[in-house]
């Protein structure tokens, strides 16, 4: 039977108490998971997302829990301009910048014959693009800081083929680009990593519905998992949150799955 997993997994003390991160995507699923274990840790979050009222939400859930309010602002990440700008806000908010966390993402379009130009460039910005904004707009405030650590959520797609293209090879470059940017960045005390996740098991998402509405299939699809059981948010939220903090110093331009030791990335293969 498949171990269902909820809360947070055990990690160690506020390793990161009174640093400030930038975290794109954070409103929900991986993002809001990513956000609690920041806060978890003691940090300081600001958080950037689409929808104003998923970041109403998730600041009014954490304020509840005990934590502070977080600088929020909603923009399309994919947008250069905004996303430099919110940076800036977020960084003079709290007085500076110690990491950031790319985790929006996603793609548009279907396979090669149903995808448009349009499906590729909206994809490539959506990952690519946006990540390597975040790079280049909180590299100054970390400079400033004496250094820091940004981590990129990429995907075991990256380099597990599967459908559809444009999402692989955007997740790819992103694996890429932080090998190269660690590279560039490193004298400057600036750290660039990338967690690559297996499929998650998020409530209301993609994976969940299909457990709940096709509990064969979903049965299949668990045979890519050896120890039949999906990723969990928390598990990956942890490895972030390692990433940011001063225990992972000597790791940089590193891919880091976290997938259960996946096969396929998809229930379609390949």
């Amino acid at each position: 039977m498949e171990r269902v997993y909820g809360g947070s997994v055990p990690g160690s003390a506020r390793s990161l108490e009174g640093r400030h991160y930038v975290i794109t995507g954070g409103s929900r699923g991986l993002g809001a998971t990513v956000v609690r274990s920041l806060l978890g840790e003691g940090a300081r979050v600001s958080v950037c997302a689409r929808r104003e009222d998923g970041l109403d939400a998730l600041n009014a859930s954490v304020q509840q829990d005990g934590h502070p309010p977080l600088f929020t602002q909603a923009l399309d990440v994919a947008e250069p301009t905004a996303l430099e700008a919110f940076i800036d806000a977020a960084a003079a908010e709290h007085g500076g910048l110690h990491g950031a966390v790319a985790c929006a993402g996603g793609a548009s379009g279907r396979g090669l014959g149903a995808a448009s130009a349009d499906d590729w460039r909206r994809t490539w910005e959506l990952n690519a693009g946006h990540a390597a904004t975040l790079v280049s707009s909180a590299a100054p405030h970390l400079r400033a800081a004496g250094g820091g650590s940004i981590v990129v959520v990429s995907s075991i797609s990256g380099w597990k083929p599967g459908p559809q293209a444009q999402y692989g090879s955007a997740k790819a470059a992103q694996i890429h680009m932080v090998a190269s940017l660690a590279r560039e960045l490193g004298p400057d005390g600036i750290r660039v990593n990338a967690v690559s996740p297996g499929s998650m098991l998020i409530p209301g998402k993609r994976w969940d519905r299909m457990r709940r509405e096709d509990p064969l299939a979903y049965q299949r699809f668990l045979d890519e998992f050896p120890a039949r059981s999906l990723v969990a948010p928390e598990e990956v939220a942890e490895v972030v949150a390692f990433l940011l903090s001063e225990r992972s110093r000597g790791i940089s331009g590193a891919n880091i799955p976290v997938d259960r030791a996946q096969n396929a990335p998809t229930p379609e293969g390949y």
